[in-house]
């Protein structure tokens, strides 16, 4: 073998190599690998990984795609390279292309947020402004369009060099899904997985074109503004309380035990003492007033009754319904010596048989009670007496 030969050897033996890529940074998309002027001589290994592919750049182009495996790198491997020319010198030459590895695996715990409130329109409360956060996965789905499109010539592209954009473009997607699902803010923490879902589905209509495809899409915690929460909350406290008479008394006793205890010296146990009574008062009062209204209602129902005609509630002894202006035919009185009820008007008891015709004094004509000895208004004896 000549000198000549052997410096021939020497330099074609510089191309032979291995390309292949180990990420240990967790972040990095797409990385270009450093190939010596580009060249790469015919016969060099190529090894894919899982969850990555090596895309062939030739002269700007695209010109062969690589899944995971071991390739010996020749025109039989990659016949789109032949086809752009790049073994016209032949097959012990080497070729001029760029080599870039693209991690297709899954992005996870990517953040996104609302930088600013959303405005919306709510059933309950009117327009409010809601904040969001969550987390979604993100993987390369198409590695050449995702070259052509975002990477472009790039030799080192992070996560952080389009987390910028594309969380933009899901806050946008966010607001759209919000106004068309039409969902009102106290049932939105019901529904974040299927809010979640269909904000996923418009963000891969963005991101396709991308190469990109969001796999997963977590909505974390939708926020109102906080007087809108303390609406809230009082609305949730009104119910939990129930009964608010009954809330306000319990209220009472607390302010009277609060009083009581007050260690402020004597002018403010003096004050404490005094909103005590005050408040001991309050709260005699209102148990008072719910005794008298039961006692009233108690009362108004035994000296009522009801209209044989329209049902309305009329005084014991009434003769003509003050509704509809019917005779109160069934009203009941009661006997005047037995106390059996009777019909209005009854000359006699069914009971015991005591006339029911109040009796007049025969002096002065006064109306005498039953069983009456002496006339209250003149003091004459009355035929009763004389029995």
């Amino acid at each position: 073998m000549g000198i000549f030969d052997k410096v021939r050897e020497a330099a074609m033996n510089q191309f032979i190599e291995v390309i292949e890529w180990l990420d240990d940074s967790g972040n990095t998309i797409l990385y270009r690998f450093p190939v010596y002027s580009q060249e790469i001589k015919n016969g060099a290994q190529l090894i894919v990984r899982e969850s990555q592919t090596a895309v062939f750049v030739f002269e700007g182009q695209v010109a062969d795609v690589f899944t995971p495996g071991r390739y010996t790198v020749d025109g039989g491997n990659t016949p789109i390279l032949s086809k752009l020319g790049a073994w016209r010198h032949g097959f012990n030459s080497p070729i001029k292309s760029e080599v870039y590895f693209v991690n297709t695996k899954q992005f996870t715990d990517l953040k996104w947020g609302t930088a600013n409130p959303i405005m919306l329109r709510d059933a309950d409360f009117g327009i409010v402004r809601l904040r969001a956060f969550g987390a979604y996965s993100l993987r390369v789905a198409d590695p050449a369009q995702f070259i052509k499109e975002v990477a472009g010539t790039n030799a080192h592209f992070q996560t952080e060099d389009i987390d910028e954009q594309l969380k933009r473009a899901i806050v946008t997607e966010f607001s759209d899904a919000l106004g068309e699902m039409k969902i009102p803010a106290l049932d939105l923490a019901a529904q974040y997985k299927e809010i979640g879902g269909a904000i996923r589905e418009k963000i891969n209509g963005d991101f396709n074109s991308y190469g990109l495809e969001v796999t997963k899409f977590y909505v974390e915690n939708i926020s109102l503004p906080p007087e809108v929460e303390e609406a809230m909350d009082r609305r949730a406290s009104m119910g939990a309380l129930g009964d608010a008479n009954r809330y306000m008394q319990f209220q009472a006793a607390d302010a009277l035990r609060d009083a009581a205890q007050n260690e402020g010296g004597g002018a403010g146990l003096g004050a404490g003492l005094g909103a005590g009574f005050a408040v001991g008062g309050q709260m005699a009062n209102a148990f008072g007033n719910m005794g008298q209204q039961g006692g009233q209602g108690q009362s108004s129902q035994t000296q009522t009754v009801a209209c044989p005609s329209c049902g309305k509630q009329n005084a014991a002894g009434t003769k003509f319904c003050g509704d509809c202006g019917a005779k109160m035919e069934s009203a009941k009185v009661p006997c005047g010596k037995c106390g059996a009820e009777l019909r209005e008007g009854a000359k006699f008891c069914s009971e015991c048989g005591a006339t029911q015709e109040k009796a007049k004094c025969r002096n002065c004509q006064a109306e005498l009670a039953p069983g009456a000895k002496f006339c209250p208004e003149c003091g004459t004896k009355t035929e009763a007496a004389t029995e």
